[in-house]
């Protein structure tokens, strides 16, 4: 059924634009999608083994991108399994261009916060995503200032992505993870500088500040939330490697209730949440190169390596690492990523969910795998 409004949506939104171009051909709406099907083999599930995997739907989305009047528009729908969230908005902002170098965003968009649009190459994205630091969108503002040579974000989000207002807990049912449980995000500051450098402006060097308040459902007061880090990129302009080094370092200050279980703050998307050390510091570094090959089927395939390590402000707590290796294989519009993910206290590539970002399972982890393919037609 939500298939079904959806499509309906698009098919009005196709009737609307067409009126729309015939009145001013400088309007202009354009839409697009995808639909994802996965196949995934985990060391950890017995049960799954015997079966030799699991092979299904993964994801529908609709995009739609422009500008009415000066005005842009961009949004992205997508619709998981009732499972992992069923549908959500991941992004959805209006935006104006101040000048040629300068533009306003306003709405659910990215927080300008480390490499971006992504700190990682595989389908898995990278450790920093499963803690709220890569791929993060919020509700708020953004200023963008990009000379070619220099580019400055300066963001306030007045809240993450809340389906339900009021004084209950925030839903896990998002793309993006957040903080959720008892606390809400609330009032976040974001600041980001990237120098561009090379004959192609092929390699950049930036830093990202970000501070906000968190408000405790029960103790009815503000807590507060920092994070920093320093980040580079080697981009494949002239040469078919790519590089992403970051090193950023965060902390969660709540002001929980009596009772509450110190050290930890609850994060949530795609339905479910999980524990996370509320201060560590995260390292992660990542390369890619790329084959042409300008076959029938293949039109080129981008192997990578993408490694990170969290470093637990606890020293009671377990550390945790992740790595994946695998490679991305283009044809025409179908991106096809074959993955092995490994994982040490890690919640999506192990057996203990809840604590694996938090305290971990001292003594009695290990690391494990998924073997992941993931099959996306882009229109």
């Amino acid at each position: 059924m939500r298939l079904i409004n959806l499509l309906n949506i698009l098919l009005l939104c196709n009737l609307f634009t067409a009126h729309s171009n015939d009145r001013d051909t400088a309007d202009h709406i354009n839409f697009g999608g995808a639909l994802r099907f996965n196949y995934n083999l985990s060391s950890w599930k017995e049960g799954q083994k015997k079966r030799f995997g699991d092979f299904g739907y993964d994801m529908f989305r609709i995009n739609a991108t422009g500008s009415v009047k000066s005005i842009k528009l961009n949004a992205e729908y997508r619709l998981y399994s009732q499972g992992f969230g069923g549908g959500m908005l991941k992004q959805g902002w209006f935006g104006y261009d101040l000048s040629d170098v300068s533009e306003i965003q306003l709405g659910l968009q990215q927080v300008p916060f480390g490499i971006q649009q992504y700190n990682s190459h595989n389908w898995f994205f990278n450790l920093t995503y499963y803690l709220g630091f890569e791929d993060d969108h919020d509700m708020g503002i953004k200023y963008i200032h990009d000379t070619g040579s220099w580019q400055l974000h300066a963001a306030y989000y007045h809240n993450a992505e809340d389906l339900v207002f009021g004084d209950v807990p925030a839903s896990p049912n998002r793309y993006s993870y957040d903080v959720t449980g008892r606390n809400k995000e609330s009032s976040q500051l974001n600041i980001k500088a990237i120098k561009r450098m090379g004959s192609r402006n092929h390699i950049e060097t930036g830093v990202s500040l970000q501070g906000g308040l968190l408000y405790n459902l029960d103790t009815e007061r503000h807590g507060t939330s920092w994070a920093g880090a320093v980040h580079a990129e080697l981009l494949p302009a002239d040469s078919p490697w790519g590089i992403k080094i970051q090193i950023m370092s965060y902390e969660f200050l709540p002001e929980a209730a009596p009772g509450d279980t110190p050290g930890i703050i609850e994060m949530s998307a795609y339905g479910a949440g999980y524990n996370v050390a509320s201060a560590g510091k995260i390292y992660t570094f990542a390369v890619s190169h790329t084959v042409n090959i300008g076959r029938k089927l293949a039109d080129a395939i981008t192997f990578y390596n993408d490694f990170a390590f969290l470093d637990k402000a606890n020293s009671d707590f377990e550390n945790t690492f992740m790595n994946v290796i695998g490679g991305m294989i283009r044809s025409g519009p179908v991106y096809t990523y074959v993955d092995m993910a490994m994982g040490y206290n890690h919640p999506w590539l192990g057996p203990e969910w809840t604590n694996a970002l938090a305290a971990g399972t001292a003594g009695t982890t290990s690391w494990h795998y998924r073997f992941n393919i993931n099959f996306g037609y882009y229109f």
